[in-house]
């Protein structure tokens, strides 16, 4: 498992023209599901608990500028599937035989989408359409973006 973690200002999902999920300050995580994970469980709890407890954000009253977390902060959370976080490039053609097969990332996406939810505040956890063409719109803050692999844990 994947995720490609944000700091931002503001975001949102567009599907079809209309706007599925927005968030304000918080965190924009796109999420790609491999196939073969040894032990999703494991790697489903490793993710979770980057998004969540990872300090992304300044402490204002020490001014410490990697001390909260999304959790500690109050902010919100936009999940967004993204299976090409699993692609590679065979010559100049982009290969996605990596990524899970879209009926079982489906599930695999949406049971993550519930763990957030219970492990933080149900209402201040959003996501896109899983399978549809997203527009994704963010205000980048710092610009801050990390990457996480469940593979190499640190």
């Amino acid at each position: 498992m994947r995720a490609v973690i944000q700091r931002v200002l503001s975001a949102s999902v567009e599907v079809n023209g209309s706007i599925v999920s927005s968030i304000d300050r918080g965190l924009v995580c796109l999420i790609g599901l491999g196939k073969g994970e040894e032990n999703a469980e494991e790697a489903t709890d490793y993710i979770a608990k980057k998004i969540l407890n990872g300090r992304y954000f300044e402490n204002e009253e020490t001014g410490k500028p990697w001390d909260l977390s999304v959790t500690a902060k109050g902010y919100e959370v936009l999940l967004v599937s993204q299976f090409t976080l699993y692609g590679k490039f065979k010559g100049n053609s982009l290969t996605y035989h990596q990524a899970m097969p879209p009926t079982e990332a489906k599930r695999a996406y949406e049971e993550f989408c519930q763990l957030i939810k219970s492990r933080y505040e149900e209402e201040k956890v959003f996501d896109g359409e899983f399978g549809a063409m997203m527009k994704v719109s963010l205000v980048n803050d710092g610009p801050v973006t990390i990457t996480v692999d469940s593979s190499v844990k640190n």
